[in-house]
């Protein structure tokens, strides 16, 4: 994925709740000269082409190749020619307590230090094909509440499809268990009231020593992650259902819905209510 399509996909993130699609390709290629991370997950299936890109180690991928990028997976695009596919992206968080949970754990192999690269069988591509194909066409609908269960579906299926497939062996972790450990208890508890200090207490390290490797690893803070999780969660509700602004507070963790209201602002430029309005229309 190269700085254009990586920029695709946090623009796309911006602008959707917990799941957002993109199509690889159509840009010019831009090698990275260093690595970059996301606040989301990203799942990349290519359909076409040639991708060199680091992450753990070198990776060379082709058609009917998926790479998993945990959120905060430190990556790199090296080479990129005639690259065709989709680019699947989400809010782990949004996931982590639904009946979708299971389904994530190849992406949490990966953080932990599996192979981020798998295969599809041939027999399997063209399916795996039809489903972004039909997610694209529901996504394409419009952020109307009622869609979202059949994006949810789809989603589960694409999930599916992974969890099936075969994992490569292990290769070493590129990052310290520890940052693995505070992303893992974040994207799983970060809509309740915790801070830097519950996470660090999660994991037995102190405070600091968090925050270091947090921002060594990923370039973010404890708290930048608690953010994230919870203003992905308030997009997806904000779409999804016609709970009140200050109900969505309470729910990604904010007993103060004025304090919410100005972290939204402050990251998406307008007030909730007027963020559900434009991508509601």
């Amino acid at each position: 994925m190269d700085r254009c399509e990586g920029t695709r996909m946090d623009e796309a993130a911006r602008r959707h709740g917990a799941l957002f699609l993109t199509p690889l390709g159509g840009r010019p290629f831009v090698p990275q000269r260093r690595a970059v991370t996301h606040d989301h997950v990203v799942l990349l299936f290519y359909t076409a082409g040639a991708v060199e890109i680091e992450l753990q180690q070198l990776l060379r991928l082709g058609g009917g190749d998926v790479l998993l990028l945990p959120a905060g997976e430190p990556h790199r695009l090296v080479r990129a020619e005639g690259v065709e596919g989709w680019g699947l992206g989400f809010c782990p968080s949004c996931f982590m307590r639904t009946e979708l949970a299971e389904l994530l754990a190849p992406f949490e192999r990966v953080r932990m230090g599996a192979a981020a690269a798998l295969q599809l069988a041939t027999e399997r591509r063209p399916h795996m094909q039809r489903l972004f194909e039909e997610l694209a066409r529901e996504s394409s609908r419009g952020g109307e509440p009622a869609h979202a269960l059949v994006e949810r579906s789809l989603f589960a299926l694409i999930l599916a499809e992974l969890a099936r497939a075969t994992i490569p062996p292990a290769v070493t972790a590129s990052r310290p268990p520890l940052v693995a450990a505070a992303l893992n208890y974040i994207e799983r508890h970060c809509f309740a009231p915790i801070s830097l200090r519950d996470v660090a207490a999660a994991i037995g390290r102190s405070p600091a020593h968090v925050t270091t490797a947090l921002r060594q690893a990923t370039g973010r803070t404890a708290q930048a992650w608690i953010i994230a999780g919870r203003l992905a969660e308030a997009r997806r509700r904000l779409i999804a259902t016609d709970e009140s602004v200050e109900d969505i507070a309470g729910r990604v963790g904010y007993a103060d819905a004025s304090h919410f209201i100005r972290l939204f602002r402050r990251e998406h430029a307008m007030p909730p209510a007027a963020w559900r309005a434009l991508h509601r229309r």
